[in-house]
């Protein structure tokens, strides 16, 4: 009984903890969005969060960390341990034999990725000019956008249908640079195209661009 109430009580003291934790990343968002990132300060995400603001500063370490940590929470859409890449959408990814259909599913699922964090992409990529902590969480951004472009260009390039004698590189280069926020900057948010008409745009242009011409 005694180790039972321990691992129970154990289970509690992390569960309190994660839910402080997503209380907090929810709080920097909203304030980031609203007020910017050099404007919000730890005391007001504490305040909003209903902590205190050591424990943020324990918990994340630097206001530029809990950015990346609001960026992981919406580009994932929630805060459970289980990598994009070992999910549903991606697995079933995986499993589909047509490679252009696993394109249009990969968009279908970046549409809606784009759609809950383009704003805190944009804000730390904008915000990095004028605050250096960001400079090093927007080039992590990238270089883990083109670490998983490269990995699913490789999963492409192996199911042996895509343009003959394209390399991983151009493979990894193409996906990583239509999937970029820039692009749903342009079109959606400054020339006001809906989610659904970027989507296609985007799956069409990778598939023009590495898969051979359809017969």
């Amino acid at each position: 009984m005694a180790d039972v109430k321990r691992n129970y009580n154990a289970a509690s003291r992390r569960e309190r903890a994660q839910e402080r934790r997503r209380d907090v990343v929810i709080a920097a968002q909203e304030l980031f969005e609203a007020d910017g990132f050099q404007a919000t300060t730890i005391s007001a995400v504490a305040r909003r969060a209903g902590v205190s603001a050591e424990s943020i500063y324990k918990g994340f370490g630097t206001k530029a960390a809990l950015a990346k940590a609001v960026f992981d929470f919406v580009i994932a859409g929630d805060d459970e341990p289980v990598p994009i890449a070992q999910r549903p959408g991606s697995l079933a990814i995986q499993d589909e034999p047509d490679v252009r259909r696993k394109i249009r599913m990969y968009v279908a699922g970046l549409v809606d990725r784009q759609q809950r964090s383009a704003r805190v992409q944009i804000l730390i990529r904008d915000g990095r000019h004028g605050d250096e902590t960001l400079r090093e969480t927007w080039q992590t951004l990238l270089d883990e956008r083109l670490a998983g472009m490269t990995m699913f260009g490789r999963h492409l390039l192996e199911t042996g249908d895509l343009r003959p004698g394209i390399t991983l590189e151009e493979v990894a280069d193409v996906l990583w640079t239509y999937i970029s926020v820039e692009l749903y900057e342009l079109l959606v948010l400054l020339r006001g195209w809906s989610p659904e008409r970027y989507g296609d745009h985007v799956a069409t242009a990778i598939t023009t661009a590495i898969c051979p011409p359809s017969v």
